[in-house]
């Protein structure tokens, strides 16, 4: 008999303990998930995700999840009997080529801005911060992520945050998709989404308003 799968919504997730619960999609039961349960560990769970599972009963007794996978990510070829569209196949069309997209469109307008003020100014400095930078703050979020799993003193809010000003928000962005890191305090992503704010405005002053914003910014700044 093929194992039936099964789909529920994920309504607590621990993700410094790697532990959860599953609200089945009947609302009949609150399954447990742990981390090892799922085969896609490269996206963190979040609270909301939509969860397919099988069932499995531990040696007490009791039932948990195994073989599961969030819904929308490739899950490896396994043969199930769907209990709520048998024989429906599950892709992941759109997770990587959405995140491709976004990076193109939040870069558009600061890498369009860097070359034109490299060609310019004579100045590649912009041009060469952005990658160099990004690299910088991806690997500081994968650092700070590992520190978190293993209980160890973490990367600080300030030392990101002044890592994505420098011009490493682009990869904050894409650390922030992949690695499910800091995606959902609200208080960072504030702070986070300014700093973005900054450079897009900054690069649209540069390339369409012939600098006159920050010109009146710095007017009005020193006159204050």
């Amino acid at each position: 008999m093929k194992p039936v799968l099964h789909k529920g919504q994920l309504t607590t997730w621990k993700d410094d303990k790697g532990f959860g619960f599953i609200r089945s999609s009947d609302g009949s039961q609150d399954v447990f998930l742990h981390i090892t349960a799922l085969k896609e560990t490269n996206h963190r769970p979040q609270v909301g995700d939509v969860i397919c599972y099988q069932l499995t009963v531990d040696k007490d007794g009791r039932v948990h999840a195994c073989n599961a996978f969030i819904e929308g990510l490739v899950s490896k070829s396994m043969p199930i009997t769907s209990s709520s569209a048998i024989g429906k196949k599950i892709f992941k069309p759109t997770a990587k080529s959405s995140l491709i997209f976004e990076v193109f469109l939040l870069s558009l307008l600061p890498g369009l801005g860097a070359i034109h003020f490299a060609f310019k100014t004579f100045n590649p400095i912009p041009l060469i911060l952005y990658p160099v930078m990004s690299f910088i703050t991806f690997t500081l979020y994968a650092d700070d992520k590992s520190r978190a799993k293993q209980g160890r003193w973490r990367v600080s809010e300030k030392r990101l945050h002044l890592c994505e000003f420098m011009g490493g928000w682009l990869g904050a962005f894409i650390a922030q998709r992949k690695l499910r890191h800091k995606s959902s305090k609200v208080s960072y992503q504030v702070v986070f989404w300014i700093i973005v704010a900054v450079h897009i405005v900054f690069w649209l002053d540069w390339l369409v308003f012939g600098r006159r914003l920050v010109g009146l910014f710095l007017s009005s700044f020193s006159r204050g």
